[in-house]
């Protein structure tokens, strides 16, 4: 009989790899997904010794043609089964659009919503005949905020709430749980790959890793979404009620680079 694993995309740091460490935790079993084998080695290495489980890594470049299928082969071939999807995985440019190299949004555009759709496409049906499952697509407060210097990135995060929302409503009553996790601000290897003056940012409104991971998995079951931090929370409530013109300058005042 297959045993059940929590898949981590985007394992190898941040966020990913605080839900991989919380879920270890909890007594799951891993399957450790990124780039970077000797980061995956040693999580997988670390959490079997701290909490019992089994982890393994796996790593894969989610982008390439064909990655997403050969991955989930290679989970049952070693006879396991995804109980929990965690699609984590992902990355952010930044800069004026039309100066970025084009190539390079079209791949974060694999990553960050085509990979995520596969897998849960193919992971998704078992779960759904088992009667049950997680499905966890890790947004952003972003997923709200159309932000000019990061317009790709939130784009994708915001196809990832809406695809999350729908696919959740469809699914009320199979057993199976998704979820859209929106952090804020986080401290994470994220800030090492994007510019953004953090001084136009309240130190009150950044959390780390842990946080969000410890809110993600306490909120699996209690709704579709999880904005991560009441602050955050708080903030996006008089957007609603925003002109859109503004709720986009707002945005950029956020993540506007530093020469800009």
């Amino acid at each position: 009989m297959p045993t059940d694993v929590a898949l981590v995309t985007g394992a190898s740091s941040g966020i990913g790899e605080a839900l991989a460490r919380r879920l270890a935790r909890d007594g799951h079993g891993l399957v450790l997904v990124a780039r970077r084998t000797d980061r995956l080695e040693r999580l997988a290495a670390e959490v079997a010794a701290a909490h019992g489980i089994r982890a393994q890594a796996l790593p894969a470049d989610l982008v390439r043609p064909g990655a997403v299928a050969a991955l989930l082969d290679e989970v049952a071939r070693r006879d396991l089964q995804v109980d929990w999807l965690v699609n984590n995985a992902g990355f952010g440019t930044q800069g004026r659009f039309h100066a970025l190299p084009v190539e390079r949004e079209l791949e974060e555009i694999a990553l960050n919503v085509e990979a995520l759709v596969e897998l849960t496409g193919r992971c998704l049906p078992a779960m759904v005949s088992r009667g049950r499952g997680v499905v966890m697509n890790v947004g952003s407060v972003g997923s709200y905020l159309p932000s000019p210097y990061m317009a790709t990135y939130t784009a994708t995060k915001a196809f990832v709430l809406s695809f999350t929302e729908a696919i959740a409503a469809e699914l009320a009553g199979t057993g199976v749980s998704v979820l859209c996790v929106c952090p804020g601000f986080t401290r994470t290897e994220f800030q090492d790959h994007v510019d953004v003056d953090e001084s136009s940012v309240p130190k009150l409104l950044w959390y780390t890793a842990e946080q969000v991971a410890d809110e993600a998995v306490q909120a699996v079951g209690k709704g579709a979404v999880v904005v991560n931090g009441l602050l955050n929370r708080a903030m996006l409530v008089p957007l609603k009620f925003m002109p859109r013109s503004l709720v986009v300058r707002a945005a950029a005042g956020f993540v506007r680079p530093k020469e800009a």
